[in-house]
């Protein structure tokens, strides 16, 4: 006696009981692959949760939390520092996020025109965005631009006088956003992967029918990378209101001068880590989630308008 497969038995119309049907072994595969996922949630759930209760609390990590509601947030906005912090934030994100995506889209364009070796121009422009976040790299930022840095030397070949680039406060988060924008190598890989998949037939259509670079890259090149700058755009903007080493190691840990590179981390990690307002900071830190939830659906949101897919 012979059984029928079961696919035969479905089309005979005989049903398949679930349990006796065997997972397809893809499916088992693809678990076995987010296991380590869940895992990792394990460690990650509980002090996600923790940090909300603590966000109502007066806690300062010695002593039992003492709930007090919606205390610190209200703190937060009759906090000079924390506005300045905010401020700092909101100035290096919204500045450095379009120029770094601009040079970013700028390098792909010129790397995806044929280039020789270029594995190897693709590397040197990608290896900054891999030490952009490192101590040694932020310590050469700051020699670069000392008083007595390469920067000043340079432009003393043209009479600029010295200027104070870490210690003078109208100059100081400049420099971080330059050291920011310098670091375009992630979204220029990315960008010219896009370009890659851009077919050239449009191209030598719009040159016949008379179009010019510009119509081309505005026509054409711009509406069908349009996917790729929204997801390099919300990956940039996420990581610049995320910003902490820079701060951290270009000021000393002070956020100085003057408060001028005293990012929105800097000055958590300063309530929670150096004054033990733990609950102070918890509330910090799930009302920059808050921020960074707001502008990621009002630019999800926009992209409507701009954003265009081939379905």
């Amino acid at each position: 006696m012979t059984l029928a497969p079961v696919e035969d038995l479905a089309v005979s119309g005989a049903p398949v009981s679930p349990r006796k049907a065997a997972r397809p072994p893809q499916d088992r595969s693809g678990y076995l692959f987010i296991l380590p996922w869940f895992l990792g949630m394990a460690f990650t759930i509980i002090p996600f949760f923790a940090s909300l209760y603590l966000a109502f609390t007066d806690y300062n990590l010695l002593n039992v939390p003492n709930w007090i509601g919606l205390e610190n947030f209200a703190e937060m906005f009759s906090d000079d520092t924390w506005w300045q912090s905010v401020k700092v934030t909101f100035v290096y994100t919204f500045v450095s996020v379009p120029l770094s995506l601009a040079a970013a889209l700028g390098v792909a364009m010129l790397l995806n025109r044929g280039v020789r070796g270029l594995p190897v121009y693709r590397a040197i422009f990608y290896l900054p965005s891999l030490l952009g976040g490192s101590v040694a790299l932020v310590l050469l930022w700051r020699y670069i631009f000392g008083l007595n840095g390469i920067v000043n030397a340079f432009l003393g070949f043209f009479g600029v006088e010295k200027i104070g680039w870490t210690s003078d406060p109208d100059y100081a988060l400049t420099t971080l956003i330059i050291l920011h924008i310098w670091t375009f190598g992630s979204p220029m890989v990315i960008f010219l992967a896009g370009l890659k998949q851009i077919p050239a037939m449009y191209y030598e259509a719009a040159a016949i029918d008379g179009a010019t670079k510009w119509q081309q890259f505005r026509k054409i090149t711009l509406p069908l990378l349009s996917p790729i700058i929204f997801f390099n755009l919300i990956q940039s903007l996420i990581s610049s209101f995320q910003t902490f080493t820079q701060g951290f190691i270009f000021s000393g840990g002070k956020g100085g001068p003057a408060n001028s590179t005293m990012f929105y981390n800097l000055y958590l990690y300063k309530q929670g880590f150096e004054q033990f307002h733990m609950g102070y900071a918890s509330a910090m830190a799930w009302m920059l989630l808050i921020i960074i939830a707001a502008f990621t659906g009002l630019n999800f949101l926009m992209a409507k308008r701009w954003v265009h897919y081939d379905n």
